[in-house]
Formats: C-alpha cells, sequence, structure tokens
C-alpha cells in the first residue's frame, strides 16, 4: 500500500510546521480522589491539544503517589526530559508550578535547560510563559510560594508522625538486624541475634569494632543488604538502644529538600522503654557504650574546631551530599585562590562529587541575586508580603477558632459526665473511661494549639525578614561589590547545586538560584 504523506497549506511559501505540545500531570498520593484528579487532567489536556489545529499531540506524561519536592524521583517526569533533549516535543503545558516541581531549585533547572533547547512551558493557574519571561525572578518567587505550600503540607504530615510518637501508637516498618517485623510488632530472629550477642560480647572483651567485623566475615555470617561487614556496621549495632527493648524514635528527618539526616536535635525524639522483647541486657549494653565513650575521647574524635571569620562560614551547604563547604586556598605558582569545598568530598572524593567553587564566584552570585531583587522593586517584594499575611492570618484563624471550639466541647461533655456520674445515672467505671478519654483528646487539641501558635511565631519571623530586605531592597542602590552584612542579614543559608548554579536560602522563606560565573 503507498503511503501518503500530508502537506500542511503554506503562508508566504513557506510550510506551516505544527508544534509538538506536551503535558505534564502529578498527583502526590495514590488516593482514589487524587487519581479520579488524574483521569480529569489527562482528559483535560488530550483534547484541548488535539482540539488546536496549529499543534499536534506529543504524549502525556504522568506520575502517581509520587513527591514533586524531588525531581529525581518521578519517572515520567525524567522520561519527558530524555524526549524533550531528543528533539520529541517543542511546548510542555502543565497545570501549574506546584504540580511540575515544588523545589524551586529544581523548577529554575528544569525551565532553564528546557529554554536552552528552545522548549517552552506554559503553567496554565499562574499563566506563566517562560516563552515570554525577560526575567527569571517572578519564576523564582512564584515557585518558592509552590515549594512552602509542599514544605506546609509536609509539616503537617509530620506532626501527625509525632502525634503517633508521643501516644507511642506509631508502628515501625523496617527492624535492626537481630528482629524480625510484622504489622509493626517486633519478634527476635534467632539466626540472627546469635550474632548480636556475639558482637556484644566481643566487645565487651576489648576488641575493638573493626576486630568484631573481621570475626563476623571469617564466621561468614550474612549481612542484611548482602554487604560486608565494616567497623561502622558493627558500632552502629552497638549503639542501637533497639537490642535492650527500647525504641528512639526520629534519629533522622527529612530536610527542605527531602533528603534524610541525621538528627543532632533539630527535630523532637521520643524515647519508648520496653518496647519490645530485648536481646541484649541493659548491663551488657551500658557496659558496652561506656567502652565507646572511652575509646572515642582517646581518638579525641569530639574535637571540633570552627571559623567564624568569613561570612560563608557554617553556611554553605553541599547539594549533592548534605555536608558543609570549608575555607581553601588553592596556590598555583605565586597565584593564591580563596574557594570553597565540600568537607564530604575533601575526605572521601568516591561519595562526593562535589568540587570547589571560588569564593568570589560566590560573592558575585549574591550581588547579582540581591541587584535582581533591588531591580525588582519594592512592589512584588509588598505584594508577596500582602499574600503571606493574608493566606496565614486567615488559616490560622480558622483552625485556632476550630480547636477552641472543640475543646469547649470537650469541657461541657466532661462537664455532662460529671452530673450523671454524680446523680448515679453513669457506672463510676464507665464515667472514669469516658473521662480520661476526653483528657487525653483535649491534650492533643491544645498541643496542636501551641504548634498553631509556634507556627505562627515562624510566620511573624519570617515576615519581619522580609519587611527588613523590603527596606534594604527600597533604597535603589544596586551593589557594586559584596556586602558581607546584607549576607549574614538575609541569608539563612546557601545550597551549592552544582559548580554553575547556588540557591540561596533567604531568612524570609524565599529560596532564589542564581548562575555562578567560573
Amino acid at each position: 500500500m503507498k503511503k501518503i504523506i500530508k502537506i500542511e497549506p503554506s503562508v508566504d511559501g513557506k510550510i506551516l510546521m505544527r508544534k509538538r505540545v506536551a503535558a505534564y500531570c502529578r498527583v502526590s498520593t495514590g488516593s482514589e480522589e487524587q487519581l479520579e484528579s488524574l483521569e480529569t487532567q489527562k482528559t483535560h489536556y488530550e483534547e484541548y491539544i488535539s482540539s488546536n489545529p496549529e499543534w499536534e499531540y506529543a504524549g502525556l506524561y504522568y506520575d502517581e503517589g509520587i513527591t514533586g519536592r524531588r525531581k529525581d524521583l518521578r519517572p515520567a517526569l525524567m522520561q519527558m526530559m530524555q524526549d524533550c533533549e531528543a528533539g520529541k516535543i517543542d511546548v510542555i503545558l502543565t497545570k501549574s508550578l506546584s504540580r511540575f516541581a515544588r523545589n524551586t531549585t529544581d523548577c529554575l533547572e528544569l525551565v532553564r535547560r528546557l529554554q536552552e533547547l528552545g522548549i517552552t512551558v506554559y503553567f496554565e493557574k499562574e499563566n506563566l510563559n517562560t516563552e515570554k519571561m525577560e526575567s527569571e525572578l517572578l519564576l523564582s518567587v512564584m515557585s518558592s510560594l509552590a515549594q512552602s505550600e509542599s514544605e506546609s503540607i509536609s509539616q503537617n504530615n509530620t506532626w501527625s508522625v509525632r502525634c503517633r510518637f508521643e501516644d507511642g501508637t506509631f508502628k515501625s516498618c523496617c527492624a535492626p538486624f537481630g528482629y524480625s517485623i510484622k504489622d509493626g510488632v517486633y519478634s527476635i530472629n534467632e539466626d540472627e541475634a546469635t550474632w548480636v550477642r556475639f558482637t556484644f560480647d566481643n566487645s565487651v572483651k576489648g576488641l575493638s569494632s573493626h576486630q568484631v567485623a573481621q570475626l563476623l566475615t571469617e564466621n561468614n555470617v550474612p549481612t542484611r543488604n548482602g554487604g560486608k561487614w565494616r567497623a561502622s556496621t558493627v558500632c552502629s549495632i552497638l549503639k542501637n538502644e533497639r537490642y535492650i527493648g527500647d525504641c528512639l524514635f526520629q534519629k533522622t528527618y527529612k530536610d527542605s529538600n527531602c533528603r534524610r539526616r541525621w538528627n543532632y536535635g533539630e527535630a523532637d525524639q521520643f524515647y519508648a522503654k520496653e518496647h519490645h522483647e530485648a536481646i541484649i541486657s541493659r548491663e551488657v549494653f551500658d557496659a558496652v557504650q561506656n567502652s565507646l565513650e572511652h575509646r572515642a575521647k582517646e581518638k579525641h574524635l569530639n574535637i571540633r574546631k570552627t571559623n567564624t571569620h568569613y561570612p560563608f562560614t557554617g553556611k554553605i551547604v553541599c547539594g549533592e551530599c548534605g555536608a558543609m563547604l570549608v575555607r581553601h586556598i588553592n596556590t598555583i605558582g605565586t597565584v593564591k585562590t580563596p574557594v570553597w569545598v565540600c568537607r564530604e568530598h575533601l575526605h572521601h572524593k568516591e561519595k562526593c562529587s562535589m568540587k570547589y567553587v571560588k569564593e568570589s564566584a560566590l560573592k558575585s552570585a549574591f550581588s547579582t541575586m540581591m541587584n535582581k531583587l533591588i531591580f525588582a522593586s519594592v512592589d512584588l517584594l509588598q505584594g508577596l508580603l500582602n499574600d503571606i499575611r493574608r493566606q496565614n492570618n486567615n488559616a490560622n484563624r480558622v483552625r485556632m477558632a476550630e480547636i477552641d471550639a472543640a475543646i469547649s466541647e470537650m469541657t461541657d461533655r466532661r462537664q455532662s459526665l460529671s452530673l450523671l456520674a454524680g446523680k448515679g445515672y453513669l457506672d463510676l467505671a464507665a464515667f472514669a473511661q469516658e473521662n480520661n478519654s476526653l483528657i487525653n483528646e483535649t491534650e492533643k487539641l491544645r498541643k496542636e494549639k501551641e504548634q498553631t501558635i509556634n507556627g505562627a511565631n515562624d510566620v511573624k519571623h519570617r515576615t519581619a525578614a522580609l519587611e527588613e530586605l523590603i527596606r534594604f531592597t527600597g533604597k535603589k542602590e544596586m551593589l557594586s561589590e559584596f556586602d558581607g552584612e546584607a549576607f549574614e542579614n538575609f541569608v539563612d543559608h546557601a545550597t551549592i547545586v552544582s559548580r554553575a548554579s547556588v540557591s540561596f536560602h533567604l531568612k524570609c522563606g524565599l529560596n532564589l538560584s542564581e548562575a555562578i560565573q567560573k
């Protein structure tokens, strides 16, 4: 059969090429309601794109039940970017910035790459078209708001988990070496527990973690993940309180970039005693902890040196591994150049590939970012300030009213119960059970109210920081050189995304990315 190719009508002798348009959709959970929303979005874009004679349908990309806070966790988005690289797409449609990316850095990185490829992105809700944008500042601000919304949702989920920590109803999903778990309940895995006891017994005898690891390897003891026994693995077993039947919840937490960090006091922790059956006695466990602490002191592992002479000290974070950057001097011949390098890369290049960035380039990037804010005038930041005040005040007022109403209802119910019990209409055992339940519910509400107040105070601090930024940028004086005082006043920390990009996390809540000039 002959193949017929349709050629579109031409204007001025030129063939009209239809733009290949694709759409991207995402829902953050796999619930039935969210999946219905996804189906609605899919139908909308299929009809919308197909109805435009100047467009050619290039596909629909969608992720189900996946977070939007990190682009590398969304396979459909990554596939769409690969197709863009392959030249299969000219325009991308998406419902909103929050659907495309809830991480400011990821959003700007994706848009910049698509612009380099000549691909336009249109955000329907915000009515933003990257083809018509003369500056990235508006996109930065609006994507920061989308990120703030995501962080708010995450905080609500975190609060829910914290409540389960407090009332002891949290169920673990994984168990350490030596235990099995089913429906959140621990049970001893005797095959592994034998080697846990072996590890503690040899440590009590004075063997180092490295020596114990060698013994486990010689005895062909399998690890959980099929890897090798190392001193660090043995040390983590020796320090784990779960082997004495206790549980310390929230040893780690997720930061604003959705990366898991060790909790050194940044978040509350909860300790549950006699949570499950113990493998090791408390006496043996305490003896091992004393031994580990003594060895650490001998090696001076607890000595930390810090230098606060430079504005960047303690404020520059590696975007790859999360470690802090430290200042070094690169010397080539007689030329000495101050640079900032990831501490992890400095000691373990195989764990982090992030190379140094010049101090002068970081200063220039900050000055450029501040000049963009100054050039944008006070109106943009003032509008953002008004939105934050209005949204948070309304939300806080509504929730506080709901909590107060619920507490009042609980109080009335307790009074009614007391009256019934006093007149003999209610059994004392039933009264005690119902009364205790109401007391517990009231206490939870009061804690939530306290957290809501704390959240409102956090908004006040951010609002104050934004007001200070507005006063600074309102001077209309462009920075001709790096202002260290301004950096300390307005920047909470900065993340080195790559050697070509840095994201400044301002104290007012804005996250603004800037290119690093090499």
